[in-house]
């Protein structure tokens, strides 16, 4: 995942909502046309009678706007999923080939666009590789060699001892008056080392832009979709001699449920009702291991990828403005997100993917882009980049344990250097990734918020910077072995490409 550099970020946090994309990333080139031979051109014009979703963002949001852009929205062949006043963005579906086009044109309306390639019917998660599912011999082993005062199979997560999670919990295993957010693919509330700590009154499905909060919405689609969970369990998984323990095993954690249920990605529409879902229910810290699919890396020439900049940015400045922090994952691209050219072929992920090389200061990964964001860089269980995480100087803002395949911990029953945390259906699993670097530093971030109630997200920020542990670059970096130098760190030993600030410290979030 992409992060502008410390000279282009900004909070702009008092400014109007409608006026954050222009404030959060300077001046913006007016929208030019989709290009005729775009995926998003040919999804519109090949089936006329296929149905795209689309944002429309506002340039105010008094109710003479509004009202004006939802009458031009039905003219052109719109109908209205959900509207969310507080921040000008339109939830919209249509079938007209040429209604971003037309909408773009609207008196009041500041930037609109598909938020997919291809028509809507009946992969963008930051873990690295499969799943590997916790046998029942690794978990009478890993029983067997747990100390008195550990969770039975903490002996296998090297990564609590890492950051000194499991000592910190002694002092203060966090507040019940904090909630960590995992927006995701879903969290499995029924699990029994999960349950105790889940909050079902702050979680939701936002599937399609819209909030659902019926009973169990927030639940995954399927087993396979275990993500969230493993996620969740990471984060607060609770102290109670079952199975594991989260970072801050003393905090509430809720679910809201964005990836679609069969193709399991995470639309733009979906993260906005999740960050505004969050915000307008008290939850103190999100935790988001994706990238906004379809693009990696969203252009902010492009109409359409401008307009998903916009609308997502808006409800995650709304979500500051309101109390809470987000952190991200960097991504697993292994990619120099300070670099003059990155080349991306994986975009869009929801259609044919097409190769293009984009600019990171111009073309941006979001949320861990977004300004006030927290981006976090993987480790592995010797301190050292993990093999896949990006980084870049002046981009991370913080490093965490995320699992690596190539470090592998000496004393842990199983010998695997993945993280190991909760499943669907009460079942325990190994993942990597950017994906649980980001909420092993969320878990921190909860402690610090217990720590210090009435601190801000900007004022959380500054403290999970400064207590975490300094790291300086190696002299050189080969991730997987191979005798080829994989990736360079830039930077000093106070902030550098490949640990930002450091490495999380959970007992130091709770001492200071």
């Amino acid at each position: 995942m992409a992060h502008l550099p410390a000279r282009r970020r900004r909070l702009a946090l008092a400014l109007p909502i409608g006026m954050a994309l222009t404030a959060s990333f300077g001046f913006l080139p007016s929208a030019a046309a989709v290009p005729a031979d775009s995926p998003a051109a040919t999804a519109g014009s090949t089936d006329a009678a296929a149905s795209l979703a689309y944002v429309v963002n506002t340039r105010g949001t008094d109710g003479r706007t509004l009202a004006s852009v939802g009458k031009a929205i039905t003219a052109a062949g719109g109908s209205i999923v959900e509207t969310y006043r507080k921040i000008g963005v339109f939830v919209v579906h249509s079938s007209n080939a040429d209604f971003g086009k037309q909408i773009r044109k609207a008196r009041g309306v500041a930037s609109a666009g598909a938020t997919r390639t291809a028509p809507l019917s009946l992969a963008g998660t930051t873990e690295e590789g499969a799943v590997q599912k916790l046998s029942r011999a690794d978990a009478r082993a890993a029983a067997a060699q747990a100390a008195t005062a550990q969770e039975p199979l903490e002996a296998d997560q090297w990564d609590l001892r890492a950051m000194g999670a499991d000592k910190a919990a002694k002092i203060n295993p966090g507040s019940r008056k904090v909630t960590v957010g995992v927006i995701d693919t879903g969290v499995d509330d029924t699990h029994p080392d999960l349950t105790a700590n889940f909050s079902a009154s702050q979680s939701a499905s936002c599937v399609g832009g819209k909030a659902d909060t019926s009973p169990g919405a927030w639940r995954p689609a399927n087993p396979d979709h275990y993500h969230g969970t493993h996620v969740a369990g990471e984060i607060a998984a609770a102290r109670n001699g079952v199975g594991v323990a989260g970072v801050a095993p003393g905090v509430k954690v809720a679910g809201i449920k964005v990836a679609d249920p069969v193709s399991e990605l995470f639309y733009p529409e979906s993260v906005v009702c999740a960050f505004v879902f969050a915000a307008d229910h008290g939850i103190e810290v999100t935790n988001n291991s994706y990238y906004v699919d379809p693009w990696l890396y969203n252009c902010m020439d492009d109409p359409d990828q401008r307009a998903i900049v916009d609308a997502v940015n808006r409800a995650q400045l709304y979500a500051q403005a309101k109390g809470t922090l987000n952190l991200a994952s960097a991504g697993n691209s292994n990619h120099d997100l300070d670099a003059d050219a990155i080349l991306d072929d994986t975009s869009p992920d929801d259609s044919t993917p097409v190769s293009r090389t984009i600019d990171p200061h111009t073309c941006f990964d979001i949320p861990t882009q977004l300004p006030g964001v927290v981006t976090v860089s993987a480790t592995g269980v010797t301190k050292s980049k993990a093999y896949y995480s990006s980084y870049g100087n002046g981009v991370i803002d913080i490093a965490a344990p995320g699992g690596d395949k190539y470090q592998i911990p000496a004393d842990t029953p199983s010998k695997n250097g993945r993280i190991l945390s909760t499943l669907p259906g009460g079942e325990y699993g190994w993942l990597q990734g950017t994906s649980m670097a980001s909420p092993h530093a969320a878990g921190v971030a909860a402690l610090l918020k217990s720590t210090h109630p009435k601190a801000s997200p900007a004022q959380l920020q500054a403290l999970m910077k400064a207590q975490a542990d300094e790291e300086v670059c190696p002299a050189s970096y080969d991730g997987d072995g191979d005798g080829v130098t994989d990736a360079t760190c830039e930077g000093g030993k106070q902030r550098n490409g490949f640990y930002g600030y450091g490495i999380v410290d959970a007992l130091k979030a709770v001492k200071k």
